[in-house]
């Protein structure tokens, strides 16, 4: 890639659309797994560039959203310990739990505190050794490897200040879980391809198999997207269940073997509660036994707090792809990005923030 200028081409768009129109036959539903690719489809307008028999579902490839409430509570009660610095990436902090979120801990007196990096709440328990240094890992594949890291530091320099509430979800569970559901309308997925370039694609090739869908990893610019729906409709216009690396940039099929040996090291796989979902086998990662004293949830004794989501919040339904944020009847009106009902409304990658954004209300 020589400039980001070159993924935006409107000509190389245009054509990119032109052969999707000419490819098409028949209804298909796609599904993009990433909510910075909802939010790129939504801000560029590709969704209603598209012929009308393709239908573009979004799924949970947002891990602020899917991240569960009780680890939303979770964290809020250590965030209000008067001895914890509580540290976190700044999508988590107006993310709803029960009836608080982080900014309100804060205004509240607590210690919160917004990091660009882990190794920034590294830093401060370093500096703060009479203090309790707590920091909230989230995410995909995408960011365990760099929270690993961190961890595994403060082992290596026996920190006993520093700890994690992890909650860390993979994404081809997530996709099985879809699949498998008696309700599923999605035939093919465009794959994430931050995760992709972690993981690599190997891991997509038996689901892919097995369900009979594509799966395409794209990149996240409106030729990205395009170039990988095209590569996807053109499979399932062939009956081809088979995974296509569109994000040939970034993503090899192996994946970074250092990032996933550091990953394994540190969290080993677990079930996860998804927020909205519920449990999906094997969906998760979780810090080691012998690295236990770095565990938060372990540490403050916090695992008993389990609260029931809100029946109001139909996020759910709308990462699994059954439905569409606008087709929820909140929406816009008793929940908007300032009052919100689910994380799916607040978070950066979240589709209902995206609609509300980009003013994507049932009209077309």
């Amino acid at each position: 890639m020589k400039h980001l200028d070159e993924f935006r081409d409107p000509t190389l768009a245009k054509s990119l659309l032109e052969k999707i129109h000419e490819t098409v036959t028949r209804p298909w539903v796609i599904m993009e797994i990433c909510g910075g690719q909802t939010h790129a489809i939504m801000r560029h307008g590709l969704d209603r560039l598209l012929p009308p028999e393709i239908t573009l579902v979004h799924g949970p490839g947002c891990p602020v959203c899917v991240t569960p409430l009780e680890t939303i509570d979770r964290a809020l009660a250590i965030a209000s310990r008067p001895e914890v610095i509580f540290t976190s990436f700044g999508d988590m902090l107006r993310v709803p739990g029960s009836r608080d979120d982080l900014f309100r801990i804060k205004s509240r007196g607590g210690d919160v505190r917004m990091v660009y990096s882990p190794l920034e709440s590294l830093n401060l328990a370093r500096e703060n050794p009479d203090r309790e240094v707590v920091f909230l890992a989230v995410g995909f594949e995408t960011t365990a490897p760099g929270n690993a890291m961190a961890l595994k530091q403060a082992a290596t320099e026996r920190l006993t200040n520093y700890s994690q509430i992890a909650s860390h979800v993979l994404v081809p569970p997530a996709m099985e879980a879809i699949l498998s559901a008696p309700n599923n309308r999605v035939q093919g997925f465009l794959a994430a391809g931050h995760v992709c370039a972690i993981m690599g694609w190997e891991p997509y090739e038996p689901l892919a198999q097995k369900y009979g869908v594509p799966i395409v990893p794209t990149g996240f610019e409106p030729v990205d997207i395009l170039d990988g729906i095209l590569k996807t409709v053109s499979l399932l216009e062939e009956g081809a269940p088979e995974v296509a690396n569109q994000y040939l940039r970034a993503v090899r099929k192996q994946g970074n073997p250092a990032a996933r040996a550091v990953m394994d090291e540190v969290y080993e796989i677990c079930d996860r509660k998804w927020r909205g979902i519920g449990p999906i086998s094997d969906s998760g990662l979780r810090i080691r036994d012998h690295l236990a004293a770095y565990d938060a949830e372990r540490r403050f004794s916090v695992a008993d707090i389990t609260p029931n989501e809100p029946a109001v919040c139909i996020s759910g339904e709308i990462l699994q792809g059954l439905k569409k944020p606008d087709e929820c009847p909140a929406f816009g009106t008793d929940c908007t990005p300032t009052s919100p009902f689910g994380a799916t409304m607040v978070s950066g990658e979240g589709a209902c923030a995206a609609y509300y954004r980009y003013a994507r209300r049932g009209w077309k």
